[in-house]
């Protein structure tokens, strides 16, 4: 099996995204499995994606990235001896730095496919020049394999073209997909680049 992440800060549409890679993905004939690391008590975005007939699990109590890491290797283990999913969608709290995942994941010999980073554009000036908020998004722009600006539907050109632009500088090795999973733009393309990854034995 494979793992993708869907990172990205709270609020940017991580969930809606999986879930729409995941019912593409599922349609090409990928079995999929889904992890959702909420930090809270009760797991909404797990009920959510389940709604969508998505088989999910929640790891909670914490961010799987420090403290709830062993939580997350059991998690794996069990998903690869029991359900033998051809991918694993990972999506983690808005706090996570995906680096840290990553290497987790890269001590049981899983292989690791694309991480994909949202990057809200309608708070584009908050996300990258709030200092409490600057270094987080930073970082977890400079993890990402893809970089999805979210939420192009919502703000004019000018902010799109200002966003990519912020962003490459952090991280100029990165794909840019422009994305509004309402309208569906960007989200084949994720999608042809997850399964290309993934098919890839």
């Amino acid at each position: 099996m494979k793992l993708v992440q869907i990172a990205g800060y709270l609020g940017s549409g991580k969930t809606t995204l999986v879930i729409a890679l995941s019912k593409g993905l599922s349609r090409s004939g990928l079995k999929v499995a889904i992890l959702v690391n909420e930090i809270g008590e009760i797991p909404v975005d797990g009920k959510v994606i389940e709604d969508y007939g998505f088989t999910v699990k929640d790891i909670g109590g914490g961010c799987i990235c420090c403290q709830i890491a062993g939580n997350l290797t059991r998690t794996l283990r069990f998903l690869g001896d029991e359900q033998n999913p051809d991918l694993v969608i990972i999506e983690p709290t808005g706090m996570a730095v995906p680096g840290s995942i990553r290497e987790t994941v890269e001590a049981l010999n899983i292989d690791i496919g694309p991480t994909i980073v949202l990057f809200d554009t309608t708070r584009s000036e908050k996300l990258l020049n709030y200092e409490t908020l600057k270094r987080l998004i930073s970082t977890q722009i400079r993890d990402a394999d893809f970089i999805a600006l979210s939420k192009i539907d919502k703000v004019s050109e000018d902010v799109i073209e200002h966003a990519s632009e912020a962003v490459s500088v952090i991280n100029p090795a990165a794909g840019i997909i422009r994305l509004s999973t309402r309208r569906g733009d960007g989200v084949m393309t994720l999608a042809t680049a997850v399964q290309e990854v993934t098919i890839k034995k």
